[in-house]
């Protein structure tokens, strides 16, 4: 009698339970609120664009002329550097080798100047002697012309030593060039942003992937909008902009136009994968601000909103044109 319904009990249940996980499962799960509330925009009509903080001088990737092992680093993350001030410098021992063999080189040849000289100034004296004979048959033409052409061949070598001279001390001068771009100077004032050498390890030359050192004038920041292409006609310089911080949206600071980039590139996702997709293109707009405005840092992103007139109010003189016309 229990096996004859057993098996339709099962089944029912089994149907219960089935019907019972589908309506669970149809149940929207609460949205849970946002860790922190974005940024509103101040404006009633506005453009909104992403923003990262760059330098004012933009971030300058410091690379080398030429590559080797780096023995020193002068500055630290956060240093503050003039321009021409020394970075970092890379191992000259085999250039200082051959300086020395250059030097060695130029006292030969300033060596070989002065005995040009003396033995120039001993033909002179012979020439002169044989010049100064009066009675011809003292000294024959022959010994005439043989002593003021060895005059004139010790002029030709006192002149080649010094060609040699000056030869020499263009090499000593090319190695200590050489020498000199071996030590990697700041190219303006600023600040170190980051450090991605240490000594011991080998600087390539090129454009790299991970920049030796970053380095940028942070006295004033400025910040870079993306400024999508369908509202780039919207846009113009004089109008007011305001920054907000991401996570903070009580953090913000008025933006000070400083120039339109003309040329409509690309837009990257900001996902800091390395291989971001493009997903339209945009119009890059830089403002600044005042550094001591924020307490931010090179490449934060801002939540930037640009006061636009809207869409309707700026189609409809247009439409009033057309009108008149027909």
């Amino acid at each position: 009698m229990i096996r004859k319904y057993l098996l339709p009990v099962l089944a029912a249940a089994g149907a219960l339970f089935a019907v019972f996980s589908v309506m669970s499962a149809r149940k929207s799960a609460p949205v849970p609120p946002p860790v922190v509330q974005p940024a509103q925009a101040p404006f009633r009509s506005y453009i909104a664009g992403a923003g990262i903080i760059e330098a004012s001088t933009e971030n300058i990737a410091v690379g080398t002329n030429l590559p080797g092992i780096v023995t020193k680093v002068f500055v630290k993350v956060g240093s503050r550097v003039k321009a021409g001030d020394s970075l970092f410098t890379l191992d000259d021992r085999e250039l200082r080798s051959e300086l020395l063999v250059k030097q060695s080189n130029l006292v030969k040849a300033k060596a070989s100047v002065e005995e040009a000289k003396a033995s120039l100034q001993d033909y002179r004296t012979q020439y002169a002697r044989v010049k100064g004979v009066t009675d011809s048959r003292a000294v024959s033409v022959d010994e005439m012309e043989k002593r003021r052409n060895a005059e004139l061949l010790a002029e030709a070598k006192l002149e080649s030593a010094k060609a040699a001279v000056i030869a020499v001390e263009a090499e000593v001068k090319a190695v200590q060039t050489t020498i000199e771009r071996l030590t990697v100077r700041a190219p303006v004032n600023g600040e170190i942003l980051q450090i991605n050498v240490r000594p011991g390890e080998y600087a390539q030359t090129g454009a790299l992937q991970k920049p030796l050192m970053l380095l940028g004038n942070l006295d004033r920041l400025h910040v870079r909008v993306d400024v999508d292409e369908n509202d780039a006609w919207r846009f113009k310089k004089d109008a007011s902009a305001l920054a907000f911080i991401r996570g903070n949206r009580e953090m913000k600071t008025q933006l000070t136009y400083e120039r339109t980039e003309p040329y409509v590139i690309p837009k990257k996702s900001l996902t800091g994968d390395s291989t971001e997709r493009v997903d339209t293109r945009v119009m890059q707009v830089v403002y600044s601000f005042d550094r001591s405005q924020l307490q931010v840092y090179v490449g934060q992103l801002m939540d930037v909103f640009i006061d636009a007139p809207p869409v309707a109010a700026t189609k409809q003189p247009q439409e009033k044109t057309n009108r008149g016309k027909k």
